[in-house]
């Protein structure tokens, strides 16, 4: 090099017309960051993807980007690593999830065995009154407590504990014929 600081050779991003000033970024930062999503991704092309999604961020929230060379390559260095966090977070979850599958015993390994589930499923739901829905979803699928059920419905826990037992006796008559359960009482 010619002896002077960095900051004087490659232009500074100045505010002001935001295609410009993407410009002026990635022609600053880009080499950076691709040596360093390289150095996380483990091929080229995760790389140059983890530098496209940096550069995306910077696009969509160009005011976030903060002024000065070393603010700005900090700034697009932090982006760049969250991006990389996050999928190795996600490649974590399908990767526990798939063993976790793979070791349940009876687990239905057919896309369309579960499509066809899940929407029998709904169809017994939709057999229901709209309160009677609304408590069992709320109960069996998000997880609400019969209070929190209460509260947000305006009615009180006793009636909320009838709707949901009156609601899982007609889910399950409704899903009878589906599991091949006679009308016997148990």
């Amino acid at each position: 090099m010619n002896g002077l600081p960095v900051a004087n050779i490659l232009k500074v991003a100045l505010p002001g017309n935001p295609a410009d000033r993407l410009s002026a970024l990635f022609d600053a930062h880009h080499e950076r960051l691709y040596r360093l999503a390289r150095r996380l991704a483990p091929s080229v092309d995760d790389a140059l993807d983890l530098v496209q999604e940096t550069f995306l961020k910077a696009a969509r929230a160009p005011r976030s980007v903060p002024l000065g060379l070393t603010s700005e390559e900090a700034w697009l260095v932090r982006v760049l690593i969250n991006i990389r966090r996050d999928q190795w977070r996600k490649t974590a979850v399908r990767t526990r999830h798939d063993s976790e599958m793979s070791r349940s015993p009876g687990v239905v390994d057919s896309q369309e065995a579960v499509l066809m589930a899940r929407a029998t499923v709904w169809h017994a739901l939709d057999t229901l009154t709209p309160r009677r829905r609304a408590v069992v979803v709320m109960h069996e699928l998000e997880g609400l407590t019969i209070s929190a059920i209460a509260s947000l419905l305006g009615i009180s826990p006793i009636t909320v504990r009838w709707h949901l037992s009156v609601g899982r006796r007609d889910l399950a008559r409704a899903l009878r014929p589906q599991t091949g359960e006679t009308n016997e009482k148990r």
